[in-house]
């Protein structure tokens, strides 16, 4: 039931869902029956020059759909949670006056989680510990290293993979910088009510075989259209650029460095890419999981994008 301090709030949508899941498809398919606006929720959307190993929206259908917050930063620079929400907080405001609703879309959790929730006040990155952690990592491996989380954040570590080294390094940085765990810290956060009222969305596959097997293809797909040769052009552009690199951690891109640089063939970068990429998937459905009042939907059914349609058009109907 809707309260009236609810109905005093303007609508906004999350329409959430692990890669290949089918998010982009529906949501352009809104564009043409909805009054709304798409903002990105992908960390690797947000680069620069990275389009076929990040599955970004073509040209054209950029065009017919434009996304905010695509194309936006070099893939040598950096773009936090943090970041996110102070552009997806202007975003929202800015589509709300022009009379239409923000649509958020992807499969970065930990963005929907800051815009909704409020920030954590987590410190900023101190790239001496990094690279302490880095070294320690180097002699242990990142699977011992998240062994040691596990003893001191056994919350955090549970929902990290043993080769989830770009978020295991953080907790571990975290508490070595403020003595307290990201878990423990997470939960003293002084929350900040996101000022919209939520329909929540979360595409979900009823066989995970299935979503396994539409990746194993759409990696295909990448290599194909010439994955490799564009990471090739990255390292060439961007002469800073290495395997420890924030845009170069997105799933599939080290892999084709590992590649590039002789350590293993294009058959295994795909078996490797691939993999990681079904355990980015698997982290998202745990995310999902965990998450509150989520309208779940079969991202299998044939006719996924008309589900999604009618969910929406009654939100909008019951809020408007």
């Amino acid at each position: 039931m809707i309260t009236m301090n609810q109905q005093k709030l303007p609508p906004a949508i999350f329409l959430m869902g692990p890669t290949a899941s089918g998010k982009t498809g529906a949501a352009v398919s809104l564009m043409t029956k909805l009054p709304v606006e798409i903002i990105s929720v992908d960390s690797a959307l947000v680069f620069k020059d990275m389009n076929i190993g990040t599955a970004k929206p073509e040209a054209a259908i950029l065009e017919k759909a434009p996304h905010h917050l695509i194309d936006i930063i070099d893939p040598t620079s950096a773009y936090s949670a943090a970041n996110f929400r102070s552009d997806a907080l202007q975003l929202m405001a800015d589509i709300t006056a022009r009379g239409k609703i923000p649509l958020l879309v992807g499969g970065t959790m930990l963005y929907f989680k800051a815009l909704e929730e409020g920030l954590s006040g987590l410190p900023e990155a101190e790239p001496l510990i990094r690279a302490a952690l880095d070294a320690e990592a180097a002699q242990i491996g990142w699977p011992a290293m998240h062994n040691k989380l596990a003893a001191i954040d056994p919350q955090t570590a549970a929902r990290l993979e043993p080769n989830d080294t770009q978020r295991i390094q953080r907790a571990l940085e975290v508490y070595q910088i403020t003595g307290e765990t990201m878990s423990s810290l997470f939960t003293k956060q002084t929350s900040q009510a996101l000022p919209y009222q939520l329909l929540k969305i979360s595409l979900v596959p009823s066989d995970r075989k299935v979503l396994h097997e539409r990746i194993a293809l759409r990696f295909d797909q990448m290599l194909a259209a010439g994955f490799v040769e564009e990471v090739r052009v990255l390292i060439a552009k961007y002469s800073s650029l290495t395997a420890e690199s924030t845009a170069m951690r997105c799933v599939g891109y080290r892999q084709a460095l590992e590649h590039l640089s002789g350590e293993y063939d294009v058959a295994e970068l795909r078996d490797r890419g691939i993999f990681a990429t079904r355990q980015l998937a698997k982290r998202q459905l745990t995310w999902l999981r965990s998450m509150k009042d989520i309208v779940e939907l079969d991202c299998l059914e044939t006719d996924l994008n008309e589900l999604v349609f009618n969910e929406i058009n009654q939100f909008i109907k019951s809020v408007i």
